[in-house]
């Protein structure tokens, strides 16, 4: 048997080998008749001993370890400034805990960190530095660590011009040290493990909270404009699609099964937390929901670690505007998803060697700039609010007009991962639900799922045509500011990036734009109405 087995093993490193060279990544044996002969050899021998397709592909990938941490990350002075409103909001209690959940993944060729924080939306600048100090801790590559906010609205500010919010500076400055703890913890732990993955519909737990509105209820934008043909709430039709697929990624030991971590991730934009108070919203309590199904007295993450990070939801929530809300509190809400999640836990089979690859990338892109008269505009605001904090919508409008105008491009920080056959993309930004479905559709991957709000904040990014319909994710600002064309600059990147990492794959192409009929008839009139121009920045400054 072990003779057979050596024979086995031989011959796939041999198929391999002679994949290495016809993809022309191997520099020897250039002769085209050796080559021939070679595959010939392999292919006949193949065929006759019937090797399984598994057995090259765990030669050609390395075992994995995880590890996994959770730190807590709730605010400890008061008052602190509330993340997730418009004008600042200052609250001196905590409703339930904030938590940093960190993934340490690693093979013989790379190591990977993945830290899913309960915040509204992380800056560039506070990743980079737990980024730093992390990679001072880990040695883990900067450009290998990826980090993502779940989009809390209740966690305190770490970034100014959030609208009109400043940072709590003291509380960013510790954030930054929390999560790099975090992936050190993470880290220390590593073991050798196994994965696995599943996903599923739950089209109960999300919905289109975008709704096109009638043409004698188009509403008002801070300018002055009658632009608004889409907001949120029930209105005449729901806007867009929506992602509606829950995705699961598993790692347990590769010892005796025990779990490990669980990264979950799905498309919806918060719940509702009690004003007052700090929250990490449903995030956080479906991640200690499921833990406790896993691994019964697992303690919100001691003994096993859940993290529910976000996926694709500018323009979704849990409520069906369509019909009657089916629940009236938070705490159903996720108990009834992580119930759910469990049933399709359970189903979920391992693997122990599979090819675990990261790339990142940079993209720059511009912001749309005022015009001429809305900075006059903005000026005229700004001049009467003096030194304080912007108090109404039309103040916060002017002050990010005038730093728009100062700030007239981003760098933005794109990653992939693949685990085995699963695809994680990352980006920094708030997308609507067709672009998430957009990147599924077209990944060169089995199955893929979109962490957004990750290594940066730069806002929503509607897909070209939704900025037609205007409405509060296109107004311009420092959170949904980036030129019309960024949301397919992003996707193309992020896909060509997939295909870098596929094993020569390329992307799949897409056959449906996942729109209704009734939906592209609203966006066709829009456009040929030219509507929301301004705010699109059709008329920006020369």
């Amino acid at each position: 048997m072990t003779a057979i087995n050596d024979l086995v093993s031989s011959l796939a490193k041999v198929k391999y080998f002679c994949f290495l060279i016809l993809t022309g990544r191997q520099p020897c044996l250039k002769i085209p008749l050796m080559k021939a002969y070679l595959c010939l050899v392999v292919f006949l021998v193949s065929v006759c001993l019937a090797v399984p397709e598994n057995v090259i592909a765990v030669e050609s990938s390395s075992s994995l370890k995880a590890g996994a941490a959770k730190v807590d990350v709730t605010p400890v002075k008061f008052p602190s400034i509330c993340g997730g409103t418009m004008v600042e909001l200052w609250y001196d209690k905590v409703l339930d805990p904030l938590s940093a959940r960190c993934f340490v993944i690693a093979s013989e060729e790379t190591t990977m960190a993945i830290a899913i924080v309960d915040s509204n939306m992380i800056p560039r600048s506070v990743c980079d530095e737990a980024k730093k100090l992390a990679h001072a801790k880990t040695g883990i590559p900067i450009n290998r660590i990826l980090i993502s906010a779940t989009h809390t609205h209740a966690a305190p500010s770490v970034m100014n011009f959030a609208l009109g919010l400043s940072a709590d500076a003291d509380y960013a400055k510790m954030l930054s040290a929390k999560i790099a703890d975090g992936i050190a913890q993470a880290h220390a732990r590593l073991k050798p493990a196994k994965v696995g993955w599943t996903v599923f519909e739950a089209p109960e737990f999300t919905h289109c909270r975008r709704w096109v509105r009638a043409p004698d209820k188009y509403q008002t934008d801070p300018f002055g404009k009658t632009t608004t043909r889409a907001s949120i709430g029930k209105a005449e039709h729901e806007a867009g699609p929506v992602d509606e697929q829950l995705s699961l990624l598993s790692f347990v030991s590769l010892e005796d099964d025990q779990p490990i971590a669980l990264l979950a991730n799905f498309s919806m934009h918060y719940f509702r937390y009690k004003p007052g108070g700090f929250s990490a919203d449903y995030f956080g309590l479906f991640s200690d929901a499921l833990a406790e199904k896993i691994v019964p007295d697992a303690k919100g993450g001691d003994n096993m670690l859940v993290a529910m990070s976000q996926g694709t939801s500018g323009d979704c929530g849990w409520q069906n505007h369509a019909g009657p809300s089916k629940y009236p509190n938070m705490a159903e809400y996720s108990t009834k998803l992580a119930d759910r999640a469990y049933q399709a836990y359970l189903k979920i089979e391992y693997r122990e060697k599979v090819p675990l690859v990261m790339a990142e990338s940079k993209l720059l892109v511009t912001r749309r700039l005022p015009s001429k008269e809305r900075l006059a505009w903005a000026e005229k605001i700004n001049q009467a609010r003096g030194d304080k904090r912007p108090g109404n919508t039309s103040e916060v409008y002017a002050e990010q007009a005038t730093w728009i105008d100062q700030n007239q491009a981003e760098e933005l920080v794109l990653q992939v991962i693949r685990v085995g056959e699963i695809a994680i993309t990352a980006m920094p930004n708030e997308v609507y639900g067709v672009t998430g479905l957009k990147l599924k559709a077209q990944s060169p991957f089995k199955a893929t799922f979109n962490l957004s709000l990750a290594n940066g904040a730069a806002g929503y990014i509607p897909p070209p045509e939704q900025h037609y319909l205007g409405g509060y994710t296109t107004w311009p600002s420092r959170t949904a500011g980036l030129e019309v064309q960024a949301e397919p600059k992003i996707v193309n990147s992020l896909l060509g990036m997939l295909e870098e990492i596929s094993d020569g794959k390329k992307r799949k192409v897409l056959t449906t734009d996942f729109y209704t009929e009734q939906q592209r008839q609203s966006l066709k009139d829009a456009h040929t109405a030219d509507n929301n121009a301004e705010n699109r920045g059709a008329n920006r400054k020369k």
